[in-house]
């Protein structure tokens, strides 16, 4: 991938001058979360129906957000861009939840996940953020219980769990192979509760196009029904986004085809710094591309790796089917190079050995793009019975996509986009650098670092949305005094007609290629160039290859039909216009980081045994982006201190 092409040589990026005080509380941190709520300011029963909060997003960060907000009794508008909050994509989170319960008995603690995550981030998380996470772990659990999520059981009737990547312990709760789905169903119905109440409002097929920020302060946001296609304002006290995260600038993602960047992106350009854009999370368990014509792909729950064996061929070329295949002639790569976590290593890990693999000749499947998970070994010393309790539903979906029966020969997998850590930064109050705005579940930076954990995803969300913001928020309402805003004045009327601007310059574009075949090409520069690694050839030319193909964009997009209709095309030209510009971001992000840390491997900076090698003296730090116009984005640093958890080569062996 070292590439001799290079870009202008006019400077990438420039330092930037903002102050990014992270507010964590000071004093133990075993004790900074009750610290930080005992200082909080309160907003008193009386004074909490005065005030509006608009939430962006109702998957489980989003939802459980509004309908915890909605039942200390703020008013809440809630958007979300599906027919209902039901559709969002959280569902798709299939392995489980991890909690700090220690029902196994098997070692774990509030401390050893928050050691866990950290050592997982590769040391490029906020400690205090962490630990809090952990911490509210425990609560979580019994919140969903209490709402009535299926979670597994076993035969005494306890709560079942099971292992997940980066873990020597069972922490992980589920249910079956549809955990985010029942999750998001128990905080659906407690936002559907609140609609009832007539505390939240629901917007649904209503798109955020645009943050209003009024005297320094998020005040409102900009909107189009994707029915009507009607441009319309909405006014509150706060804004809250919980819109997910971008893996979809990769066209090719485990993602929902909805999933975008588009609110944290106008919200980056309205003021909020974007931290950390090139961490990318690539899930090492997804069903192979099969054909040029895939519009998405299909993730395998991380869970399968609990039962299922990983393997290749140990000969170049060896094209038999799996069966004929001898043992004596199958490198389960995992658990020889690992042999301590084995098949459980964190997912970067994870999918750089697959890709490994596959580049020395060892891949299966047509393309050659493909690893083995195995489960006939668990399944003889198990039985089918037990597999298919587990996993039987994941088992169908896998069947019904490839055609092949994963009971009778081993699943293909290969690694895929699925998870973002990077996002708008967020202090310890999950305020971005905008007053007043709020970010909360993937679509903030604050809890994984460089690689995330299995697991830990629907974690996040739901201690962000049922247990840290509605104290935080609270915490800004009762500083600041608000006053009742109009959504005809300067700011929210030049904010309609940017995106009415924007909108009609789409229609206006009369090109002759359709969005998509942008989007797969933009997809296919950034995941060749800043994907499962990265060089600094690669990442340059990817920038002057990005910035040619945004200007054919603006020139070539063909977007049929009208704005005052539904109009799917002109949904994914405003979406894939701002994965253009954040693409640019993420390889200049990459570019500028010259290290390897978790999922960011620069191939410039590995150890002798291909492991990914920081450089803690130059890159302890979060880098949060900030718009600077037409110019280059600005550096800002969060240098990032570690009390607790003390910075070591990572190592699964």
């Amino acid at each position: 991938m070292q590439l001799t092409e290079t870009i202008e040589t006019t400077r990438l990026w420039r330092p930037g001058s903002l102050s990014l005080a992270a507010n964590a509380p000071s004093g133990p941190i075993e004790r900074a979360w009750d610290k930080a709520r005992f200082e909080m300011k309160l907003v008193s029963p009386a004074n909490k129906r005065k005030h509006e909060i608009i939430v962006v997003g109702s998957g489980l960060a989003g939802a459980s957000a509004a309908a915890t907000l909605a039942e200390l009794g703020y008013n809440v508008k809630c958007f979300c861009f599906q027919d209902s909050p039901r559709r969002a994509h959280s569902i798709a989170a299939q392995g489980g939840i991890n909690a700090a319960k220690n029902y196994h008995n098997d070692g774990d603690s509030v401390y050893r996940l928050f050691y866990d995550t950290v050592k997982g981030g590769d040391f490029r998380s906020r400690e205090a953020n962490v630990y809090r996470l952990a911490q509210i772990s425990v609560h979580i659990i019994d919140q969903c219980v209490a709402q009535g999520v299926p979670f597994a059981r076993e035969y005494g009737g306890t709560l079942a769990n099971r292992s997940f990547g980066g873990a020597q312990v069972s922490r992980t709760f589920y249910a079956r192979g549809q955990t985010g789905q029942q999750l998001l169903l128990g905080a659906y119905q407690a936002l559907e509760r609140q609609v009832d109440a007539g505390r939240v409002k629901m917007f649904p097929r209503t798109e955020m196009l645009d943050l209003v920020v009024v005297d320094g302060k998020a005040r409102g946001i900009v909107t189009r029904d994707l029915v009507s296609g009607a441009i319309e304002s909405q006014a509150a006290d706060a804004v809250v986004l919980a819109t997910g995260g971008y893996g979809n600038v990769y066209f090719l993602s485990t993602n929902a085809k909805g999933s975008n960047c588009t609110a944290i992106w106008r919200a980056y350009k309205r003021g909020a710094a974007f931290a950390n854009p090139c961490f990318t999370q690539i899930h090492p368990t997804c069903i192979p591309v099969s054909g040029h014509y895939q519009s998405k792909l299909t993730l395998m729950s991380e869970s399968l790796r609990n039962d299922g064996r990983i393997w290749v061929p140990l000969n170049k070329g060896d094209k038999r089917a799996p069966n004929e295949i001898p043992e004596a002639e199958r490198d389960y790569y995992l658990e020889r190079r690992y042999p301590s976590f084995g098949n459980l290593v964190p997912r970067d890990v994870a999918s750089r050995n697959a890709k490994a693999v596959c580049d020395e000749g060892r891949g299966v499947g047509e393309h050659g793009l493909g690893v083995y998970l195995d489960f006939a070994d668990a399944i003889a010393r198990l039985g089918r019975g037990v597999i298919e309790e587990r996993y039987g539903n994941l088992f169908e979906m896998y069947q019904r996509i490839t055609g092949e029966n994963p009971y009778q020969t081993p699943m293909r997998i290969y690694p895929a986009i699925h998870y973002t850590m990077g996002g708008l930064w967020v202090d310890y109050q999950l305020m971005s650098t905008i007053p007043g705005l709020f970010v909360i579940g993937e679509a903030n930076f604050s809890d994984h670092g460089a690689n995330r954990l299995g697991a830990s995803a629907l974690m996040q969300g739901l201690s962000d949305g049922y247990f840290i913001l509605p104290y935080t928020i609270g915490n800004y309402l009762a500083a600041h005094k608000f006053e009742k805003i109009d959504t005809l004045n300067e700011e929210f009327r030049a904010a309609q007609d940017a995106v009415a601007e924007r909108t009609s310059r789409l229609l206006q574009t009369r090109g002759t290629r359709t969005v998509d075949s942008f989007h797969r090409e933009l997809g296919k520069l950034v995941w060749d160039f800043c994907g499962m690694s990265r060089n600094a050839g690669g990442l340059e030319h990817a920038i002057g290859k990005i910035r040619e193909l945004r200007e054919e964009y603006w020139r070539e997009v063909k977007v049929p039909g009208a704005a005052k209709e539904i109009n799917q095309s002109l949904e994914k030209a405003g979406r894939v216009a701002d994965f253009f510009e954040l693409a640019e971001l993420m390889c200049i992000d990459a570019l500028h980081r010259e290290e390897s840390c978790g999922a960011h491997f620069r191939e410039e900076h590995a150890t002798a045994d291909g492991e990914a090698l920081r450089d803690d003296a130059r890159f302890s730090y979060v880098a949060a982006w900030q718009y600077n116009g037409g110019d280059p984005p600005l550096l800002n640093q969060e240098p990032l201190s570690f009390e607790y958890v003390h910075p070591s080569q990572r190592s699964y062996k």
